[in-house]
This record gives C-alpha cells, structure tokens and sequence, in this order.
C-alpha cells in the first residue's frame, strides 16, 4: 500500500462504500453490475500475476491496459492482446503500492470462464487482485504485505470464505499465479482456516505450519 502498516486505515474505516481508501482509484470502464444474488455473496478472492510486457516490471502498462489506454503498437507483444477489455479490482506492484479499478460492489473482468465452489462464472461474486510478476516466478515481501493487509480488509466488508488463484478457477486454462506464490506465507500472515485455501495448496501450508 501506498502508506505504512500502522497508518492505513483498517476494517471497516478501510472503505469508501466499496472504495478502498489507500489504493490509489484509477476507474476502468471494463466492469458492471453484479447479478443481485452475488452482491450478497461475494465470498471469493482470486489472486492472479500480470506483467506487461510479460517480464518486465514498472512503468505504467498494466493500469493503461485496465483502463483501455494502452497504445497497442508501443510494444510487440501488445499486438497478441490488442483489443482485450479486461479489469481487475486492485493491482499490487513490485512496490507494493496498491491501485483500485472497480468498486468491490460492481463486477470486475478478470476471471474469464471459470468454475470454484461449485459454481461457475466467478466474476459474479469474487474479487480480483493482480500482482504485479510473472507465473512461475517468486514475488516481493511487499506484495505480500499490501496482499494481507487488503484480504483482511476485504473480509470486514464482504463474507469472504474462500481465496483461490486463477489457475484454481480456471484450470489448463490459467496458470497463474503459478509456483513462484507462496501460498504457505499468505495463510501464515492471514491466520485463515485451511478449508478457505485450494486444496492443491494445503501440503505446502501444512509443511510450514
């Protein structure tokens, strides 16, 4: 985040309706209402990793992608997404600064087709956060913490009871955010019951634990 730990408002004075108020809001268009049933279970965390381009770290891409800003000819491989329309509700950089692009409230785009907890369609009630890597790959000790601290936020306002990554809600599909997340770290600093993680996660969590 944006701001130290012990300075960052918290639980409930964490949001602005469904704004949190240490991510810097940057909206995007790519979003829309939740079907009505969903906004009163939106009990989902999809974690996911984006880099753009794929590797490279920094600058400024990933939020004009979210914003459909992005000038498709600036990079090679922008011509293999040119057009995507896509959001997720926040991003978290190498920094661990955090942005916001969607009121947690309204649908965000960013699971594509996919299938949790027995139900599919998880842009209907889940929340999406980004961070900012490559699937495969380790991430920063900063992401991590803005990562806790945001979940735990979340869950004082939304009945959170389950955190998957995409590669969970969209299997052969999706791979991240791949190995490099350390799945172990995260419910060590959340303190969440094992049954809200995927259960391909819970050897590595137990090992620690």
């Amino acid at each position: 985040m944006t701001r130290s730990a012990e300075a960052q408002p918290c639980g409930a004075l964490a949001w602005n309706e469904g704004w949190h108020r240490a991510a810097t809001r940057l909206d995007s268009p790519n979003q829309g209402l939740r079907p009505a049933p969903a906004l009163l279970s939106v009990d989902l965390i999809v974690v996911h990793s984006i880099s753009l381009p794929p590797g490279e770290y920094g600058g400024n891409a990933v939020q004009q992608l979210f914003t459909n800003t992005l000038d498709w000819d600036a990079h090679p491989y922008y011509q293999t997404i040119r057009g995507l329309a896509v959001s997720s509700h926040f991003f978290i950089d190498r920094s661990g600064a955090l942005w916001q692009f969607v009121d947690c409230d309204r649908r965000a785009w960013h699971a594509g087709q996919s299938t949790y907890r027995g139900r599919s369609q998880c842009n209907d009630d889940s929340i999406g956060i980004e961070l900012e890597g490559l699937e495969g790959l380790p991430f920063e000790p900063a992401q991590y913490q803005t990562l806790a601290l945001l979940c735990r936020d979340i869950e004082q306002r939304y009945p959170i009871e389950h955190i998957a990554g995409h590669e969970h809600i969209a299997p052969g599909r999706k791979q991240d955010p791949g190995p490099g997340f350390d799945w172990a770290q995260l419910q060590t600093a959340l303190q969440w019951p094992l049954l809200r993680f995927p259960a391909s996660t819970w050897p590595a969590i137990q090992t620690v634990s």
